[in-house]
């Protein structure tokens, strides 16, 4: 089609032109989704356009939960951050496994940073209690109450989900991917993407579990051979079941590769209001 049909056909500005009618919500409809966005503004902002004055209070509540964040995890020391699923109980394996890694982790001197939330998250929070380490979380509002685990010797609460994100990769030097869903999966390929695209250096991820993986195993063989991925991008990432081995692994890409020690800590300033995390010099 020449170009010159194309930009005939652009609309007006202010013009909505659409295949489908556009059906007015009833009062109650409105109501309910108003409800629903003053309790998750990631909805609202994700919604289009809005009033001009009500982007500007949405981009300052994104740069509020960033500042938030930011005070909450500068100073809680390097993280090695667990990603896993809220729904397995206490008695299940991955659970057990989960802690027994938060409980590594802490051993190493890394501080344990996760979701802040139940399941996976919670067992790794509590196996770095355990070993006597540093436990910390990011937690998210729901509009269905989540609130962070028992086993946090600090917590923030972010609004936005991609902010939260972002303060989960930002103080890691290591990613561990233990079995979940959606947003497990969201959280593993975020890092994997910003790896790959040199956004971040090479850090190491690990993924526990095998039991879980191996449709996913398969599917990236199928992005190799379909020429989506290339064989580096499948080296960024250590399967493994064993502690041992995901610390050893840990040790190589994380500690030895950034040449981090021990206790690797911003000073806190009382004059900011700024508080170090005690166990982090």
């Amino acid at each position: 089609m020449p170009a010159s049909n194309l930009l005939d056909r652009e609309p007006e500005p202010g013009i909505v032109t659409t295949s489908a009618p556009v059906t007015q919500g009833s009062s109650a409809e409105i109501h309910a989704d108003e409800q629903f966005c003053s309790k998750l503004e990631d909805r609202a902002l994700l919604s289009g356009p809005n009033r001009r004055l009500r982007d500007l209070q949405l981009l300052y509540s994104v740069a509020k939960d960033f500042i938030l964040g930011f005070r909450a995890l500068h100073f809680v020391g390097p993280c090695i951050t667990v990603f896993g699923s809220a729904r397995f109980p206490e008695d299940h394996p991955y659970y057990k496994l989960a802690r027994d890694m938060g409980a590594a982790i802490a051993k190493m001197g890394f501080t344990v940073l996760t979701g802040g939330g139940p399941g996976i998250m919670e067992a790794a929070n509590r196996g770095a209690k355990d070993a006597g380490g540093r436990s910390v979380g990011c937690n998210i509002r729901l509009p269905f109450e989540q609130s962070h685990n028992p086993y946090l010797d600090r917590w923030v609460t972010m609004e936005h989900f991609f902010v939260r994100k972002t303060l989960l990769i930002k103080y890691s030097y290591g990613f561990i991917i233990m079995p979940g869903g959606f947003g497990t999966m969201d959280e593993m390929f975020e890092a994997l993407t910003l790896i790959q695209t040199k956004k971040l250096k090479s850090f190491p991820i690990v993924i526990m579990g095998s039991d879980f993986w191996p449709e996913m195993r398969q599917f990236m063989e199928h992005m190799l051979k379909g020429a989506t991925i290339s064989a580096e991008d499948l080296n960024l990432i250590k399967w493994t079941d064993s502690v041992d081995e995901a610390v050893a692994h840990l040790q190589e890409k994380a500690v030895t590769q950034f040449g981090l020690r021990r206790y690797r800590v911003p000073k806190s300033s009382a004059l900011l209001g700024e508080k170090a995390l005690e166990g982090a010099h």
